[in-house]
């Protein structure tokens, strides 16, 4: 149902996009009108087949074809914003009748510009963003005690072990003590890549590389679940481990939130239960139930799948369902980050935030 409802979404928008580009008075002529047609078609099919068959094989074929298809539906939705804005500022061309076109003219142009501005910050490095934050129960022996944090880097077709590759290098020269990915590691899209698995066990740290499984991990199934664990992450299913004495870390998995985050409650209770004294550092792929985490003691809580929206202006439909969007917040007194995805999902585009690796110092508050 989601497929059928995401495709005739995107459908209603190339066809929105191509009527209003029609629209243009230079571009009247029939034969305009037939390149036009002809163009949309070909997006179109462009579209419907990266999807369907891009996803879930490997291939040159599949890659380029997923890269398309992807790339246009980035740009379709810059467009689509773009004339949007427009539509409403003009009233559907009542309000300003003789600046419509020239308004949908430029609007097309906005579009193709901030496209371009997407294409290569989503292409670039992820930057890497540091935090301090102050655990009241962390022991002094283990303050100064750094965490790098990963999420969302969606490994697949177009994310592939080279990439992998940078971003370990990437995680080395900050010297972690303790490596975290917070879900979504694989696309989920057809059996990962034994390239890739190899590539992700040179991501090392003394204390160790967990994680938890976000949504995508199941799309996959208990094959990426597998990967992930051949790659050496350590995956707290609903659980917590020790790492040092007075240092808890806790993991729930992303399929038992489902789609809203009551159908999780009590699992954080459950995931920390019999856990010993000390600081606990809780992962969660989506940053929900802050509270009930907060009120089991939890002294930081780590999240990501939100991609802060990943394409502005995404981020405020995004934000409606998930406030803890981007970034620092405190719940209750419990700080929380919430990284915006080392990778991208579907477009290699991003804007106006790049893709983020956390590093995080601990801080005794003895």
């Amino acid at each position: 149902m989601f497929w059928v409802i995401f495709i005739t979404f995107i459908s209603l928008s190339h066809l929105y996009v191509f009527w209003r580009t029609a629209s243009l008075p230079f571009l009247q002529t029939s034969a305009t009108r037939i390149g036009l047609v002809t163009t949309g078609i070909i997006l179109w099919l462009l579209f419907v087949t990266g999807l369907l068959y891009g996803h879930g094989h490997d291939s040159t074929l599949s890659y380029w074809l997923e890269m398309g298809s992807m790339t246009w539906m980035g740009i379709l939705f810059l467009l689509t914003s773009s004339l949007l804005l427009v539509e409403l500022l003009s009233g559907g061309g009542w309000l300003f009748p003789s600046l419509t076109f020239k308004l949908r003219g430029f609007a097309l142009a906005v579009g193709l510009v901030l496209s371009g501005i997407a294409l290569y910050q989503g292409t670039k490095a992820p930057v890497v963003d540091s935090f301090e934050v102050t655990l009241p129960e962390l022991p002094i022996a283990l303050d100064g005690t750094v965490i790098v944090a990963m999420s969302d880097l969606h490994l697949g077709n177009l994310l592939k072990e080279d990439w992998l590759a940078a971003r370990i290098a990437q995680v080395r020269e900050l010297h972690p003590d303790l490596v975290l990915l917070v879900g979504d590691i694989f696309d989920g899209h057809g059996r990962p890549r034994l390239t890739t698995t190899n590539t992700l066990q040179e991501l090392s740290a003394p204390l160790g590389v967990w994680g938890v499984a976000g949504n995508h991990e199941f799309y996959g199934g208990p094959q990426t679940i597998k990967a992930l664990e051949d790659g050496g992450v350590k995956l707290l299913h609903n659980s917590w481990a020790q790492m040092k004495p007075g240092l808890v870390l806790a993991g729930v998995e992303e399929h038992t939130f489902n789609r809203r985050p009551e159908d999780g409650s009590g699992v954080i209770t459950k995931a920390l239960a019999g856990r010993p004294s000390g600081a606990a550092i809780l992962l969660s792929h989506k940053p929900w139930l802050a509270e009930e985490a907060a009120a089991n003691g939890v002294q930081l809580m780590l999240s990501g799948h939100t991609h802060a929206g990943q394409i502005w202006p995404f981020n405020y439909l995004v934000e409606r369902f998930f406030p803890l969007l981007a970034g620092r917040y405190t719940v209750d007194g419990m700080p929380v980050l919430v990284c915006r995805g080392t990778g991208t999902w579907g477009p290699r585009m991003r804007l106006w935030l790049p893709g983020e690796i956390m590093k995080i110092t601990l801080r005794s508050g003895e």
